[in-house]
């Protein structure tokens, strides 16, 4: 039969007289009694802050951070952004304006600069440093203490064993210790026992992998600063010089100058594409493109092939090609026959044949400005409807087609405009699409302009690339850093940190040898069999941990 249960009062010890502890009592105080709630201490601001810290640089925040930081940098993928694609950022405003303010207020289009990935990015960073400082000094004094003192519940060690020995104790213990050494323990000998530690390599990879991780955050957030990217279209026989003014678009870090872009010339001499046919589909694949460079440094000309996957690397850039297309040459005369504007047009290609649209703005030289829309066909071909469209990327019947204008074409006030745009709102159009007169050229071509104004002809074809040249920064720190955090991790997840403990039996005539592992080590048995069988009969070679 079970026993009534006692009171509070009969488990205390028989002097202890004192009412307030009295918690049977009713009078007692409520915070003096069992039922009341637990409570923990109050935080002054002090220990408010010594608490935030723990949970800042605990490795569990660390995580939490790292996985925050890569959900964060989702939307630099899903949106344009402002420093490598400004274009969409302002397409994307022209789409949806009222959509774009909201995400422009939560910064989506420039979301590796924004408050909230910075945070993280600070945060992760603080964590980390906060985590690795206290871990390397507890480390740097374990690697020069002593390995640990035999444990008192010594029956409790995971690998017990007990050999006899033939000869006496002290030979006995220098073949156990001489085992050890030549697993690559750390022995010390005290009296009539030995202990020996191995593995500290684990806790040194793992603070090698996190420090690595801290070095890739630094070169990413500050070596970035010194990066610098920019693009430029080369059309066949022309050259790019590599300073600020020759870019078409260029984007710096925070800390770049313009003393850091290296002295070189790039001249495009000739671009050669390869397709091949798809007979079920009809259409025309590339295979490969070839952009035939010569390349003008200090030292001399070289010449060097550029291609899509075979960047070029001029001093401390890269260059890289990007696109590519046709870029007719337009001549403009005026009435006279004086060319007035004669040079290769860049036409943006719509399609897999490269259909391209270009603009041609002839400002001065006429006695009003023109400006002109075209539509270039490598291969033309008429379709049942009477309109053009091409069936060959490949230039066997190049054929253009302008829609003609004139009027202000925004030049002369300084306004700003896209080459590849005309404002056709503002000006008068004379003559192509809905006007009854076709402007229809091929090589060689002339149309006179109406209202006496010129003549516009189709001179020649020309290729054009377009180029990214791009200095990172970042390259040598991250990849360092990769290195160190590989090499780090291989040796922290093969490494096994164990412990042994090898002492003299009471009856004298044995050894007892205690071991144990920190954290999961199947193969601990496994190697206390072989290293107690090396200590009986010493075999030649290294025994593995």
């Amino acid at each position: 039969m079970a026993s009534p249960p006692r009171s509070n009062r009969e488990l205390q010890p028989e002097d202890l007289n004192d009412r307030a502890l009295d918690f049977d009592s009713p009078e007692a105080p409520r915070k003096n009694r069992l039922d009341a709630p637990i409570r923990g201490p109050k935080l002054g601001p002090f220990e408010f802050l010594r608490w935030s810290w723990r949970l800042l640089t605990s490795m569990r925040t660390a995580i939490v951070l790292l996985v925050l930081l890569a959900v964060a940098s989702i939307p630099g993928s899903v949106f344009p952004q402002r420093s490598s694609d400004p274009n969409g950022v302002i397409q994307f405003e022209r789409n949806d304006p009222d959509l774009f303010a909201v995400y422009d207020a939560l910064q989506l289009f420039d979301t590796f600069t924004s408050v909230w990935f910075s945070s993280i990015y600070v945060l992760l960073f603080v964590s980390l440093i906060g985590c690795i400082i206290p871990r390397t000094i507890h480390h740097w004094r374990v690697l020069r203490s002593a390995p640990a003192e035999e444990p008192r519940a010594w029956n409790r060690l995971p690998v017990l064993r007990s050999v006899p020995f033939a000869t006496n104790r002290e030979a006995a213990l220098a073949s156990a210790e001489k085992a050890l050494r030549r697993a690559r323990f750390r022995v010390v000998r005290d009296g009539d026992s030995l202990r020996a530690e191995f593995g500290y390599l684990r806790e040194t990879g793992n603070l090698i992998f996190h420090i690595s991780l801290i070095g890739v955050l630094v070169s990413v957030g500050f070596a970035s600063g010194f990066s610098w990217h920019g693009q430029r279209v080369i059309v066949e026989g022309q050259s790019f010089t590599n300073q600020l003014s020759s870019f078409d678009s260029f984007t710096p870090g925070r800390w770049f100058d313009e003393t850091h872009l290296d002295p070189y010339a790039l001249r495009l001499e000739t671009f050669t594409p390869e397709y091949v046919r798809d007979e079920a589909k009809d259409v025309w694949t590339p295979i490969g493109f070839t952009a035939e460079m010569t390349v003008t440094e200090s030292t001399g000309s070289t010449e060097k092939e550029l291609k899509v996957n075979s960047p070029l690397s001029i001093g401390d850039s890269e260059v890289y090609l990007l696109g590519n297309g046709y870029a007719p040459v337009i001549t403009v005369r005026d009435p006279e026959g004086t060319a007035v504007f004669s040079q290769p047009v860049v036409f943006l290609s719509q399609d897999s044949n490269l259909t391209s649209i270009g603009v041609v703005k002839v400002p001065d030289g006429l006695s009003v400005q023109i400006g002109m829309q075209g539509f270039f066909y490598p291969s033309a071909v008429e379709l049942d409807t009477g309109a053009l469209s091409s069936d060959n990327p490949e230039p066997l019947n190049p054929t253009i087609t302008f829609n003609v204008y004139k009027g202000d074409l925004g030049i002369d006030e300084g306004r700003n405009g896209n080459v590849f745009q005309l404002p056709t709102e503002d000006l008068t159009q004379l003559a192509g699409r809905h006007t009854g007169i076709d402007v229809v050229l091929t090589p060689g071509d002339v149309f006179e302009i109406p209202g006496g104004l010129g003549t516009i002809e189709f001179s020649g074809l020309s290729r054009f690339v377009g180029v990214e040249i791009r200095h990172d920064a970042t390259q040598l720190g991250v990849a360092i850093s990769i290195a160190f955090l590989v090499a780090g991790l291989l040796a922290s997840l093969g490494t096994r940190r164990r412990r042994v403990w090898v002492r003299v039996a009471s009856s004298g005539s044995a050894l007892e040898w205690g071991a144990q592992s920190r954290g999961d080590d199947a193969g601990l048995e496994q190697f206390i069999e072989r290293v107690t069988a090396e200590s009986a009969a010493p075999p030649r070679g290294k025994i593995g941990p």
